[in-house]
């Protein structure tokens, strides 16, 4: 499995948490090709290395919205230990922590996915800033063809679905009897 991971798959596995784009730990093992173990253990070795703007354990209520949105790390649900989140930085440290060919290449495939998702970001920021420089030099007849295409610049939200199933009761009247004296 030499083969270099594409960036739609490194695209899926970063998250943003605390204001942050991150990668958690399980993730990272499965993209080395090791186990989530030996992967935590190369860290605890090298803490100094992963401050933490690189690197943040998850409380328990981020592991819970991270288990909850993501199916793929249903097995966290069940761990004692809270995972970890990797920033950018902390992928390039965690590659040299590693120290092996595959932990090289896929980290910088990881760093282009970061970089990829930074460049969208900018243009259209870039993209929001020139359309307000044109909404002021043309005049009210455009105001709605700029809100058209305000509204295609922002991002659709995904339905939160309930988690479970609903079953709907028959309602019964309840009857109280008195009770003979």
């Amino acid at each position: 499995m030499d083969k270099i991971i594409p960036l739609e798959i490194i695209e899926s596995k970063i998250y943003l948490i605390r204001g942050q784009k991150v990668m958690i730990d399980a993730d990272l093992a499965l993209l080395y090709g090791i186990s989530t173990k030996v992967l935590k253990q190369a860290v605890r070795r090298n803490i100094n290395r992963f401050p933490d703007d690189f690197m943040f354990e998850l409380t328990e209520d981020e592991k819970l919205e991270v288990v909850t949105n993501c199916d793929h790390l249903k097995n966290l649900k069940f761990s004692p230990y809270l995972p970890h989140a990797f920033t950018e930085h902390g992928v390039l440290m965690l590659a040299n922590v590693l120290n092996s060919q595959r932990a090289v290449k896929v980290s910088l495939q990881i760093v282009r996915t970061f970089i990829r998702l930074r460049q969208l970001l900018s243009s259209n920021i870039e993209l929001s800033r020139k359309l307000e420089e044109l909404e002021k030099k043309y005049d009210e007849q455009f105001r709605a063809v700029f809100e058209a295409i305000r509204q295609l610049l922002i991002p659709p939200e995904k339905p939160k679905r309930p988690i479970g199933f609903g079953v709907e009761e028959p309602k019964v009247k309840y009857v109280t009897r008195r009770r003979k004296k």
